[in-house]
């Protein structure tokens, strides 16, 4: 048993979100898994989500971190989107991740509207497992960070 001192106050919370026409979420689902069993609370939408149902799941939920998951090119209509739902609705505190099929000139423009960070195919999942810790730490304690178990 590893014990590493003070516990979070609540596990983080994750919506997985899949926005647009996009078909195919076995990338989506293995993210899901990899963030449950690093002990990580996560809510997966579905497919073909609007970006009206993925902001209200994100507030309904009360998130920490919305992951989009698209491959279908629709990531600079449907992100804007997104990021302007949650504002409007008072998420401006979750953190924004994306991944997928996202080409190399539109990274830092999507970036630089309020996606946190975007982790394309290839990315190690304790990579991803990592940065939400680290960034979504002052949402749920102080020792989220620490949290990192292994059995």
């Amino acid at each position: 048993m590893i014990d590493s001192g003070k516990m979070p106050q609540r596990p983080i919370r994750v919506l997985i979100a899949k926005p647009g026409l996009d078909g195919h979420d076995r990338g989506a689902k293995v993210i899901a898994r990899a963030l449950r069993d690093a002990g990580m609370e996560v809510i997966y939408s579905g497919l073909r989500q609007t970006p009206e149902q993925i902001s209200a799941a994100a507030i309904q939920e009360d998130v920490d971190v919305v992951g989009l998951s698209i491959l279908s090119g629709a990531h600079n209509a449907l992100f804007p989107e997104i990021l302007r739902l949650l504002k409007q609705q008072g998420g401006e505190d979750i953190l924004v991740i994306a991944g997928g099929i996202i080409p190399d000139k539109d990274i830092e423009p999507l970036k630089a509207m309020g996606i946190r960070e975007i982790f394309l195919p290839g990315t190690p999942t304790q990579a991803l497992v990592d940065f939400i810790r680290r960034e979504a730490s002052d949402r749920v304690g102080d020792d989220t960070a620490g949290a990192n178990r292994r059995v």
